[in-house]
């Protein structure tokens, strides 16, 4: 656990040098608030608030969009900007199903880009910061991760559990009995194993 939680202010350390190296600052300068369009009604007027570069959230999303278009960071910075300014930490989560052609992500199966599965949030806010209701605050409670929604990341766990449930399934599908029912069961099993091992390989 100490060992994870090493690895965000690495994350962190890495992309602001990166960013300093190209003499880009690490924050987003507040933008003027525009002229009201009359041809564009629903569009916005008002000033874009400024960003912070240095927080754990922006870096994941900066190194999410240059990893997944094979990009130097520094072209990526102002759509990290955007992403922070309109969604907020929790963008990440719609960021990084967009990057899966929209595809819903089971976390339970996939590591989470901003806690790294760890499930809780790993900028360690305090009770104030998140909100929570005051006989939480002397409690120690974990603040749930706000991308993956403190799911646990355990592929392998889970991936013997939904085994055995489709196991269940197809066996009560056939509705046979005896030793064809054991011997359909034990066939179905290994035929899930092989596929998951398969998922299990490509993934690694």
């Amino acid at each position: 656990m100490t060992r994870l939680f090493a690895e965000y202010p690495k994350r962190i350390a890495d992309i602001t040098t990166q960013l300093t190296t190209q003499d880009i600052p690490l924050t987003a300068p507040v933008t003027p608030a525009a002229p009201p369009d009359p041809d564009d009604p629903w569009g916005s007027n008002h000033p874009a608030p400024p960003v912070d570069r240095t927080t754990l959230a922006w870096c994941t999303a900066v190194q999410m969009l240059a990893d997944h278009h094979h990009t130097a960071v520094e072209r990526q910075v102002l759509a990290a900007d955007a992403l922070l300014r309109e969604l907020g930490v929790r963008g990440l989560a719609q960021l990084h199903s967009d990057l899966h052609l929209g595809a819903p992500i089971d976390y339970r199966f996939t590591r989470c880009p901003y806690c790294s599965g760890l499930g809780e949030d790993p900028s360690l806010p305090d009770c104030r910061e998140v909100g929570c209701r005051l006989q939480y605050e002397f409690d120690d409670h974990p603040h749930i991760c706000p991308v993956c929604r403190g799911e646990d990341y355990e592929p392998e766990w889970f991936a013997e559990e939904r085994i055995a449930q489709l196991d269940r399934l197809l066996v009560d599908a056939v509705g046979v009995r005896g030793r064809s029912r054991t011997r359909i069961g034990s066939w179905c099993d290994r035929y899930l194993r092989r596929a998951a091992g398969g998922v299990r390989a490509i993934r690694d």
